[in-house]
């Protein structure tokens, strides 16, 4: 049996750890977007072929799959985190040289998603932070929801390739991550704050992957709205 010492002693003990994790996630989170940002200039003023996107996009979708989920309690955990991030960053310079070259407000359209995306993230992480709720009922929902976009997703890139492409049906699979991914948000700090994520590596990817979607989804909304040829 515990005495109540013990249990008032394990309780500044557990809220140190939560900080610790939490401090960890945000400090790597800003190293990887950094650099994911760094990547994407250098893709840019490459001029790297669109066709660079789908390939980095794969490779990074192999390391989020089979090699971070092994690493993550390695050193080698953070290479893997820096690949991933690296990767998704050096696909994005084409997405967004094709916005910027493709819409004569093209600049105002890429600064709005990231503003917004910005915004979003910081007040979802502060909600979290500071009501310290419990989102863990949503990570069932979560994740069959991401598996549907994300199936339908690759099956409207599909069609794209054969030259059908509805524009609608990508507007709404854009609105669904774009909610998925606020909820994701939540979801992962909520988890980090109350303890239930304790590995700052495996939260990092997922932050990451919840901004970089984010921002994609809303660069294709606000593209689609109010892009001028």
């Amino acid at each position: 049996m515990h005495s109540s010492y013990d249990i008032a002693a394990s309780r500044p003990q557990s809220a140190l750890q939560t900080n610790k994790v939490l401090r960890n996630t945000y400090m790597l989170l800003s190293m990887t977007l950094l650099f994911s940002a760094v990547m994407a200039g250098l893709s840019m003023a490459l001029n790297v072929p669109y066709g660079a996107a789908l390939l980095c996009s794969l490779g990074a979708l192999g390391i989020i799959w089979f090699v971070i989920p092994r690493t993550a309690e390695s050193s080698n955990g953070l290479l893997a985190v820096f690949a991933f991030t690296g990767l998704l960053g050096f696909g994005l310079g084409p997405i967004l040289n094709m916005y910027l070259t493709g819409f004569s407000n093209g600049g105002q359209i890429v600064m709005m998603a990231m503003g917004l995306t910005g915004f979003t993230f910081v007040g979802l992480s502060a909600y979290a932070v500071t009501t310290k709720k419990d989102f863990s009922f949503m990570g069932h929902m979560l994740m069959a929801g991401i598996m549907v976009a994300f199936v339908a997703s690759i099956g409207v890139l599909v069609a794209s390739l054969f030259g059908f492409y509805w524009q609608p049906l990508g507007l709404a699979i854009s609105a669904l991550f774009t909610i998925l991914m606020c909820g994701l948000i939540l979801y992962q700090t909520g988890e980090i704050v109350n303890g239930g994520e304790t590995n700052y590596i495996l939260a990092t990817t997922t932050l990451y992957l919840s901004i970089y979607n984010l921002f994609t989804s809303l660069l294709h909304i606000l593209g689609v709205s109010m892009g001028e040829d």
